[in-house]
């Protein structure tokens, strides 16, 4: 972390298929070892399904359950005369869309079904719904964030 300055933000270029620039950030995220063509193809083979099974367009699905997904509050750790305490506060705009993001590729990834594809289309599926492992992180981290609203006069 830079002492001198903050860190610049990249330009991010809008995916090529449906043209918006948060599916380019969760096709980004899925990627490993800079194989982005493997994470087009497991994208957008999920938003297939998507399109099969519901008959909608999936990028509002998509978004539907990263709306669902996104967190509110959560808690940070704050020192204060050696103890710590779990401090509920906000989420940043930016932040909660990376939480929503992540969580449900690893929602995603720890599913059981055969590939990635199906893994993927099934868990942006349920949370569209409001159900699944992602969206249950999120209301855990509400309640966690409920639970320790005691300690919110040491917010900073």
């Amino acid at each position: 972390m830079s002492r001198r300055h903050r860190a610049e933000k990249r330009e991010i270029i809008p995916d090529p298929k449906f043209g918006d620039i948060v599916v380019t950030k969760f096709m980004n995220s899925i990627m490993r070892d800079g194989k982005k063509s493997v994470a087009e193809s497991i994208v957008y083979g999920a938003f297939d399904v998507i399109e099969g099974r519901t008959k909608q367009n999936p990028v509002t699905v998509f978004h539907q359950a990263l709306e669902n997904v996104m967190p509110a509050i959560e808690v940070r750790s704050r020192r204060v005369g050696g103890a710590t305490y779990q401090v509920p506060v906000e989420v940043r705009t930016d932040r909660r869309q990376a939480l929503a993001i992540r969580w449900l590729i690893t929602a995603a990834r720890n599913r059981n079904e055969r590939t990635m594809i199906d893994r993927l289309s099934g868990e942006l599926l349920d949370a569209s719904n409001s159900r699944g492992a992602a969206v249950k992180k999120r209301e855990d981290t509400h309640r966690m964030a409920e639970a320790n609203r005691a300690f919110s006069h040491y917010r900073w």
